[in-house]
């Protein structure tokens, strides 16, 4: 994943509210159109970044549900106070 789309991704998910979401509702646009493998390996890149703490604030639920992998984004710093 490069970092152009990891910072599309950081930002969709600062602009998300807390909660349980699925990787295609914050790639967006285009993922539908995406061949398979490509979306495997998307999906796989963002499972792997989240484990490693790429994206503050969301973990992996661990859950598979609605067809894909669960992950829930907590409140952060953001959510908090306010702060950009």
């Amino acid at each position: 994943m490069d970092q152009v789309l990891q910072s599309r991704l950081q930002k969709t998910l600062s602009e998300r509210p807390p909660g349980l979401f699925h990787f295609p509702e914050v790639y967006g646009r285009g993922w539908s159109g995406l061949y398979i493998g490509d979306r495997v390996k998307l999906g796989n890149d963002f499972l792997r970044l989240v484990r490693q703490g790429r994206f503050e604030g969301v973990e992996d639920t661990g859950d598979k549900k609605g067809g894909g992998r669960l992950y829930r984004k907590v409140r952060g710093r953001r959510d908090r106070d306010g702060a950009g």
